[in-house]
């Protein structure tokens, strides 16, 4: 008899949620985040007819797993909280807990996970800019990128440019939106405590998950708005380690256009595994010598590594405007 190939990821998760009965599998899937239940969903239907000898490996699986771990941070925030308000009273330990709390995304708008762009895109296209942004910047990227493709062209600049000048927004402003999306009243908070979002780094997150024409439309509707922050927002666009999408042949095109002294300094910042391909894309004699040349500089200021960085990715911008280089888009869109 062929032995029996162990089930892994989602099979093998899917395998011990059908073992548990409906209640217990329902607060399993509560905790889970949106992708991780399509996923699972997906695998239970496929382990539906799965055999005896799988679910016993599956089940060994998890008891191994299982021992290697403890539930020391289950419930750890709750567990802290308690202990502190116990220890000193509510006031002083809510005073101390504000100043040593790791920061966490607020699970407010949290349904926001759970909707579809088409959904999200329906109930704020004729909400102000301001709340569009707020929106936005609460959702990842991707999902971002999707909502806002489906706003008004018009508004589209207007919400990138807001995301990335959005300061605190408050808790009532907050409360105001879940109420927008839960339909049912939901009670301000006076004074209530600020989150913050969005910034030319979120921005630039949405920016790079939408479509190259889209991109450029918008760019330039906010360069002519506020170059300052449309060229933040570009310049946190594309990063050095961006390079690592080119193609050899695109990559090594571009070290033949960039100075040798600019390419031994931003090297210096680069990850290994892009410092290789750069360097794999280049001859072995310019290759070694600009090993030895990075190797005789020594340690380098990091404001002179990232502008060294900058002039690189400045040429491949250019590059690929004038089409020499194809920098890759979303989908078959190039530059």
């Amino acid at each position: 008899m062929p032995e029996v190939a162990p089930l892994t990821g989602s099979a093998a998760a899917a395998v011990l949620l059908m073992l548990f009965d409906e209640d217990e599998a329902a607060q399993i899937l509560s905790r889970l985040e949106p992708d991780e239940v399509r996923q699972l969903g997906y695998a239970m239907y496929d382990v539906a007819d799965v055999e005896v000898d799988e679910v016993n490996l599956a089940l060994d699986q998890f008891v191994t797993k299982a021992k290697g771990r403890t539930a020391i941070g289950y419930g750890a925030s709750q567990h802290i909280r308690g202990a502190m308000h116990k220890a000193l009273g509510p006031d002083r330990a809510d005073t101390i807990l504000a100043k040593i709390t790791p920061p966490t995304r607020s699970n407010k708008l949290s349904m926001l996970k759970w909707m579809e762009p088409g959904e999200i895109a329906a109930i704020i296209e004729l909400e102000h800019p301001q709340i569009m942004a707020i929106v936005l910047a609460h959702l990842d990227p991707a999902a971002a990128a999707a909502v806002l493709q489906l706003l008004p062209a018009e508004v589209q600049d207007d919400v990138v440019y807001r995301v990335a000048t959005l300061g605190p927004v408050s808790a009532e402003a907050i409360d105001d939106l879940e109420q927008l999306f839960q339909s049912r009243p939901q009670q301000a908070r006076a004074g209530g405590p600020t989150t913050k979002r969005g910034g030319t780094s979120e921005a630039a997150a949405i920016m790079n998950n939408i479509r190259k024409d889209h991109e450029q439309r918008i760019i330039k509707a906010l360069t002519k708005r506020d170059r300052a922050v449309a060229q933040s927002i570009e310049d946190e666009m594309f990063i050095f380690e961006n390079l690592l999408g080119l193609s050899d042949k695109d990559l090594g095109t571009l070290m033949r256009a960039v100075d040798s002294a600019v390419l031994v300094v931003a090297l210096k910042g680069a990850s290994d595994e892009l410092r290789t391909r750069i360097l794999g894309c280049m001859s072995q004699r310019a290759a070694q010598s600009i090993e030895d040349e990075m190797g005789e500089r020594g340690p380098m200021r990091l404001a002179e590594v990232l502008e060294s960085q900058k002039e690189v990715i400045a040429e491949a911008r250019r590059m690929g405007e004038e089409g020499t280089i194809m920098l890759g888009g979303k989908g078959d869109d190039y530059v």
